[in-house]
């Protein structure tokens, strides 16, 4: 295994232990000598790793932000490019600057060999929509509704410009080539609905909805898997 592999499956074997793990224990599972697996504890400790521990009592990572230049393998990097170019085609002006700032960062930690990856990868977003349909409700304003699991009373016009009033539960923001549509559980349809955000008209925000929004969508994924393969 090489060096920089080696070093990244140490700390994933690490990060996914909240107990201390002795150098033997890792050193096994690295197939590795623990005299390698201390020189590595000691590279890693010195790259900025929060690692706790000594020989003879193992060790242990602290929780807390760590990106050394070593973090991500080649493949990491390209879906990490490729999700990132991704939002920056198709989010808001919010997250696509976000989405920059992000690679930048990414960018400043990674090793020479890494970059050249970053710089010129071998997967790509494919091109982004022309221009996407212009929002009369800002999606900052959807996206902290979501956060929130604020209901939002809304004007919604559909294809033929029918205009009807709902009140929903926004739960996500979903991002498709030609538009963006906000997903959310419906009180007029006592369902799930997808609402394209550049057809609400208005959005007023309303009081907290019942129960936690990670279970509404973990609903809702169920019933899109469920409707996907009945079809």
């Amino acid at each position: 295994m090489a060096r920089t592999s080696r070093l990244l499956a140490l700390l994933q074997l690490l990060r996914g232990k909240s107990r201390p793990v002795a150098a033997a224990t890792l050193a096994s599972s690295l197939g590795i000598s623990v005299r390698t697996v201390y020189r590595d504890i000691a590279e890693l400790s010195a790259q900025g790793a929060p690692i706790d521990g000594e020989a003879g009592l193992g060790y242990v990572l602290r929780p807390g932000l760590f990106l050394p230049p070593l973090m991500l393998s080649d493949d990491e990097t390209e879906a990490v490019v490729l999700g990132l170019r991704y939002v920056d085609q198709r989010g808001d002006d919010v997250l696509s600057h976000a989405a920059r700032e992000a690679l930048a960062k990414i960018a400043a930690v990674l090793p020479p060999a890494a970059r050249e990856t970053l710089r010129n990868p071998a997967a790509l977003p494919g091109p982004g929509a022309r221009s996407f349909p212009k929002d009369s409700v800002d999606l900052r304003f959807l996206r902290a509704a979501i956060k929130a699991q604020a209901k939002l009373d809304i004007a919604y016009e559909d294809a033929g410009g029918a205009r009807t009033r709902r009140t929903i539960w926004p739960i996500a923001i979903g991002f498709a080539n030609e538009a963006r549509v906000l997903i959310a559980w419906c009180e007029m349809r006592q369902g799930y609905r997808t609402f394209r955000t550049d057809r609400v008209a208005t959005a007023v925000r309303r009081g907290r909805y019942p129960g936690r929004r990670a279970s509404l969508l973990a609903a809702w994924r169920a019933e899109a898997k469920s409707a996907d393969a009945a079809s």
